[in-house]
């Protein structure tokens, strides 16, 4: 399984993913879920997968040889040429469409499950940062005021501390915190999300990474933000008013 979020604030993006996969309490294995492509000073994206890996790799690919060959011909349409993030996000969907076609039935007759879900987040120069949730048949939502963040894979765990703080005024420092708080609380709860994390931020109109880093088990500022919260949640829990005598 997986865990990824993704928030869209005033001040720009900020996504999170962890890194396990898992076919079975015995085969666990790390995959990078997240993804990053830009044209410094026009346009910064990220790309977050869940789901069948098989798929999504797919996916990779297919938009990975589609800007390799745009660099012989240029008319080749690609995420980083497209003239909108919406139009990005119909070129992601429209491979997540043909990779669903060509192997699903195949797939589901093996067993397995060939769902996948995809997070797209980035901003090009002269449009606002965008957020989409791409669904397996390629149609995909886009994050606005009333739902500024995504999430995909094992969201049930870190969904409250968003849902309490995420709102399109939050800092991008806060944001930041409040994902990593989301996946610190995942990670305590579910095997299925594991270590290491990689986490991106782009700030509105930079067209470029503000933070683009991989966050390993021992890293002490994560350690330090984990410790900090469990210890504020058991303050927070001891001043509650007890509700009998």
């Amino acid at each position: 399984m997986t865990y990824c979020v993704a928030v869209r604030v005033d001040q720009g993006l900020v996504m999170l993913s962890d890194t396990r996969t898992n076919a079975g309490m015995d085969n666990i294995a790390r995959f990078r879920k997240s993804f990053t492509y830009s044209v410094p000073g026009e346009r910064a994206i990220t790309m977050m997968c869940s789901g069948n890996l098989s798929i999504t790799q797919g996916v990779k690919a297919m938009l990975g040889r589609a800007i390799k060959d745009a660099a012989l011909d240029p008319e080749i349409e690609t995420i980083l040429n497209c003239p909108t993030m919406h139009r990005v996000a119909q070129i992601v969907g429209e491979a997540m469409c043909t990779m669903q076609g060509r192997y699903r039935s195949t797939i589901e007759m093996q067993g397995s499950g060939a769902d996948a879900s995809i997070l797209i987040a980035g901003q090009r120069k002269g449009g606002k940062p965008r957020l989409y949730l791409i669904y397996s048949a390629g149609n995909f939502i886009e994050a606005t005021e009333d739902t500024p963040f995504f999430q995909i894979g094992e969201h049930k765990y870190g969904k409250p501390i968003l849902d309490r703080i995420i709102k399109r005024g939050t800092s991008l420092e806060d944001a930041t915190k409040a994902v990593l708080v989301s996946m610190d609380s995942t990670l305590r709860s579910n095997l299925s999300v594991g270590m290491p994390l990689d986490l991106t931020v782009i700030e509105r109109d930079a067209f470029d990474f503000r933070v683009r880093t991989r966050i390993e088990a021992d890293n002490e500022e994560f350690q330090l933000l984990s410790h900090s919260w469990s210890a504020a949640l058991r303050k927070g829990f001891e001043d509650l008013p007890n509700v009998i005598d």
